[in-house]
């Protein structure tokens, strides 16, 4: 076909084809098996993008059946098919404090995945050299280094002689670290063979069938709890959905473990955690890393108490609320969990709760068909990597003869305003305007071995670094300073260049070792935790299922910040795209395993209308950490949660509906809770008879997985 120059497969990767990751092998391309949907098998490469689309609808592929096939979790359970390590972390006596509680509750909770729908879709650009097997990429990644490595694998050549470049991300979510390394291999096998730039930029549909994101999670727990709320007990077995492959599934579902708790001192506690292996596309990590997952398990235990004791939910949850100035985690991490409660009495201060709960109630007696109700959970959300290897930062700063300044790190722009906080370090210490100073991009030729710009860990281990290396500059300069105290900035440097002064430094953060001994459960799991509270109102419609959101009011305790404006716009948009994952972002799949959902006509993400009608973000004022930059905190991650308030406003709204009806307060409701969820929870005779299923003959169009 004239325009197309080659076709590549797994036959024709110069290096491995092949690599192991923790113990499991991932395959560049399909050799013999294929094992999802949306598995790559080979690329073409053509002189344009659509004679690329129009060449690979002519290849033809013959398959075999495999089976047994699978989708759900629930049928992974029944073949017991899961990736290995098994987790469990456990306090106390679980037995013991079953046996010692007034009633015993058991259920479960599906929380639905969620596609990361970045606005810039992954994509790379590919440049052989040409001398020693040398290749340089323009990617859009959040782990450069990982990207070279596996880079090197797949052509067989050292990392030395692949650079990778990344200016910005049109967003990362998580999404932008394990897959698009994988595509950043095909296409410079692709560039190896050719001997040409390749480019590859996946579109929206496709981007959403091969990359897959924020895992589903089933909880199953059992709960012994006293007449007053208190809980005594509880037992929660966490199955994930973990794909295909293993991809980063296991410290997801680690950090789901190491969140169980949230804010909530539980005398026995145990938590399993299994990762389920099935024939879809492997999920990824996503903003949160399975926190949001294994928090909103212990918040649904806590409303489903306060429902079968007749309390009000935020009553139970003040009840069971870490009080101690230490405290102890339930991986016996000490933390004080002060600043939680003062964002917990700021954020019913600062939302009216009292008041406003009395309203609703008011509205909902006079309202038939419209019901209101509302929510407010407190959050500890650790911070940094479990895996303490990965708390290291790196940065490279130099000055220029005319006083300007360029300055390098190994983290990545995506939005979250990391060079805006580097150059404000950098300014702060070399006392030079922040205009004077540029960051170029992120490069591994450069800042070698970095880590991932993720667990919201990012401007704590760039900002040490990059203080630590002006901290070098500006000692260098001292003597200079002191002998010419009339100088001007640019006069300092010329002089100190004459002086034959290096003007450049690299900095270094070692950050804190962290880990967990799974055996004994216990250990350092976090550098430090950050904390919030966030209360939501919503109205729902009993004859649709729509519903608004009419006020949300947040707390978060930030520590002293470096730029208040970025870490508001952090709280507040991670606590809209947690809104879509609690109630509007559904991804749907064929019985045959199959993406239906692959694009925003099928996938809806919040837009403005979605937003609060009133969205207040305080900043807990007075706040302290001494373990990061200037004794800022992490907020990357943390917000996503707070959009499990409007899910639990949801269900009280709902639960107000059916108490009218004569009907249980204690129902099922699964996340997201979409429209047609909510319609179907307001249960009537026009429910019963739309979920009738027919004796169960009728093919679901979609499955839950």
């Amino acid at each position: 076909m004239p325009g197309v120059v080659t076709f590549i497969g797994a036959e024709h990767v110069p290096g491995q084809n092949r690599r192991l990751w923790f113990g499991n092998v991932e395959e560049l391309f399909a050799e013999e098996e294929v094992i999802c949907v949306g598995q790559i098998i080979g690329a073409i490469v053509a002189e344009s993008r659509e004679l690329a689309k129009r060449a690979s609808r002519l290849v033809t592929v013959a398959y075999e059946d495999v089976l047994p096939v699978f989708f759900t979790i629930e049928e992974a359970i029944e073949h017991q098919s899961f990736f290995e390590p098994k987790r469990k972390l456990e306090r106390g006596n679980v037995e013991e404090g079953f046996e010692k509680s007034d009633h015993i509750l058991e259920g479960e909770l599906y929380m639905g995945g969620q596609e990361h729908f970045y606005m810039e879709t992954q994509g790379v650009i590919a440049v052989p050299r040409g001398d020693a097997g040398e290749m340089e990429l323009f990617v859009a990644t959040q782990h450069a280094a990982y990207t070279q490595e596996v880079v090197g694998l797949t052509l067989g050549v050292e990392s030395n002689k692949i650079t990778c470049h990344v200016k910005r991300l049109g967003g990362g979510f998580g999404g932008k670290v394990m897959k698009i390394a994988s595509l950043s291999a095909i296409t410079a096998t692709a560039a190896y063979r050719t001997g040409h730039a390749v480019r590859c930029v996946l579109e929206r549909g496709d981007d959403m069938l091969i990359t897959s994101g924020r895992h589903p999670f089933l909880g199953k727990y059992k709960v012994g709890y006293m007449n007053d709320g208190t809980i005594l007990a509880a037992d929660i077995i966490y199955y994930s959905n973990g794909g295909c492959t293993l991809d980063e599934s296991s410290f997801i579902m680690e950090k789901a473990l190491l969140h169980m708790d949230n804010g909530y001192k539980i005398p026995h506690l145990r938590g399993r955690g299994f990762v389920c292996r099935t024939f879809l596309p492997s999920y990824t990590a996503f903003r949160g890393f399975g926190g949001p997952q294994g928090l909103t398990v212990i918040e649904s235990v806590l409303h489903e108490v306060a429902a079968k004791c007749g309390l009000p939910a935020h009553q139970v949850r003040e009840v069971n609320m870490y009080q101690d100035e230490s405290s102890l985690t339930h991986h016996r991490q000490l933390f004080s969990p002060t600043d939680m409660l003062r964002c917990w009495s700021e954020c019913l201060e600062k939302s009216e709760y009292e008041e406003r709960l009395l309203a609703i109630q008011r509205f909902n007696s006079s309202n038939r068909w419209r019901k209101r109700g509302m929510s407010i959970v407190p959050l500890k959300f650790g911070i940094g990597f479990s895996k303490g290897f990965y708390n290291q930062g790196a940065a490279l700063v130099n000055i220029y003869k005319d006083g300007s300044v360029l300055l390098s790190h190994g983290g990545t722009e995506m939005g979250q305003g990391i060079n805006t906080k580097a150059i404000q370090i950098a300014s702060r210490i070399l006392k030079v305007p922040m205009s004077s100073i540029h960051i170029k991009e992120t490069c591994t030729g450069n800042v070698p071995n970095a880590a991932p710009s993720a667990a919201s860990f990012g401007t704590d281990a760039v900002g040490m670094a990059v203080k630590n290396a002006c901290e070098k500059l500006v000692g260098r300069l001292e003597p200079v300073r002191k002998k010419n105290p009339e100088h001007t900035w640019q006069q300092l440097v010329v002089e100190a260049y004459c002086q034959k002064i290096s003007l450049s430094a690299t900095g270094f953060f070692m950050g804190p070792h962290t880990s967990v001994d799974w055996e004994r459960s216990e250990g350092t799991a976090y550098y430090y935790f950050t904390f919030g509270a966030c209360c939501s109102e919503v109205e729902i419609d009993c004859l649709t299922g729509d519903h608004k959101t009419i006020r949300t009011d947040i707390v978060m305790d930030v520590g002293r910040s470096l730029n208040p404006a970025l870490d508001i716009g952090q709280v507040e948009g991670g606590f809209v795209q947690g809104l879509g994952l609690y109630t509007i972002e559904e991804l749907q799949f064929s019985p045959d395993g199959a993406l239906r959902t692959r694009g925003p006509s099928d996938y809806k993400i919040p837009t403005l209308s979605d937003v609060p009608h009133m969205l207040n973000t305080h900043l807990l004022t007075n706040a302290r950490n001494p373990h990061a930059i200037y004794s800022s905190k992490g907020i990357g991650e943390p917000p996503v949660f707070f959009g499990c308030t409007v899910f639990f406003a949801i269900k009280e709204a709902i639960a107000a509906a059916r108490r009218e009806s004569g009907l249980s307060e204690s129902f099922n409701l699964s996340s997201p809770a979409t429209a047609e969820k909510i319609r179907l929870a307001c249960q009537d005779t026009f429910t019963t008879a739309a979920s009738s299923s027919e004796g169960g003959r009728c093919r679901p169009w979609a499955i839950n997985v």
